[in-house]
């Protein structure tokens, strides 16, 4: 694997890896719970919703890349859906499979200034993976906060 190829697949194993660290932390009832919630306030969310975007950032960039479907993974996402520490590990086994898989379509660093469609206008996939790689950290980042916020445990570390 090229340089450049090699740090993105870093980065996102590393983000993957995070995240399922923080979710060994927290416990089963606080997974879903929100912070006090303020009126006029930004909307609030709980770790585990914050560490559902960020795999989804990468599930709907690498299904994209290898489907071409853009379709933002809302609805499978949702704390419903995923209620428990465990249907969540199972959430990020599948975005990572998924990463994995399109990372084999890559066969050098030359094929990150290709231009794709995604999902409105051409990009390069570099642009493309080092937003994503920013979006789902950002995510995370604010999982890691909120945990921060709510329990005296220590961080994982990043």
């Amino acid at each position: 694997m090229d340089t450049l190829l090699e740090s993105f697949d870093n980065r996102f194993a590393d983000i993957d890896r995070r995240s399922r660290e923080l979710l060994s932390k927290i416990p089963i009832a606080d997974l879903y719970r929100k912070p006090r919630e303020i009126a006029h306030s930004m909307a609030a969310f709980s770790c585990g919703e914050f560490l559902l975007r960020s795999a989804a950032a990468v599930e709907q960039t690498f299904g994209g890349i290898t489907t071409r479907l853009w379709d933002d993974p809302f609805e499978w996402t949702l704390p419903e859906k995923l209620s428990t520490p465990e249907l969540v590990i199972e959430y990020l086994n599948e975005v990572e499979a998924t990463r994995v898989g399109a990372f084999k379509f890559f066969g050098s660093d030359d094929d990150l200034r290709k231009q794709i469609l995604a999902p409105e206008y051409l990009r390069t996939i570099f642009d493309l993976l080092l937003e994503t790689v920013a979006r789902a950290e950002h995510y995370q980042g604010r999982a890691f906060a909120l945990f921060r916020v709510m329990s005296d445990e220590k961080l994982p570390r990043l």
